[in-house]
């Protein structure tokens, strides 16, 4: 069964790059060597891999890679550090202007 992979990895600079693959152990061969110059993380290097999620179906891991990418530092952090209850109190919008926190002049 093939499986694909959504990973994370740390950048040097500290950024954060997430990616699918169906090789994980290529494709951190590929990042860590600069095997693409114009890939993102090659003039990070070098990265550690901080998470990795495997799916039987293509179809989910790229839909869960695409969420993830569209995530804000803390959510992928809490992920990264198995702390999944955690992203749905990051989810919840806490700027003065939220319908939540409007009061009638």
């Amino acid at each position: 069964m093939k499986l694909y992979s959504v990973y994370i990895l740390k950048c040097s600079d500290g950024s954060y790059y997430t990616g699918i693959t169906n090789d994980i152990d290529r494709r951190l061969f590929e990042h860590q060597n600069g095997e693409n110059i114009t890939c993102y993380t090659y003039k990070i290097r070098p990265l550690s891999l901080v998470f990795c999620e495997n799916f039987p179906d293509v179809n989910q891991a790229i839909d869960f890679e695409k969420q993830v990418k569209g995530w804000s530092r803390k959510k992928k952090e809490a992920i990264i550090n198995d702390n999944w209850e955690k992203l749905k109190e990051l989810s919840i919008c806490k700027n003065d202007t939220t319908h939540t926190n409007y009061t009638k002049p």
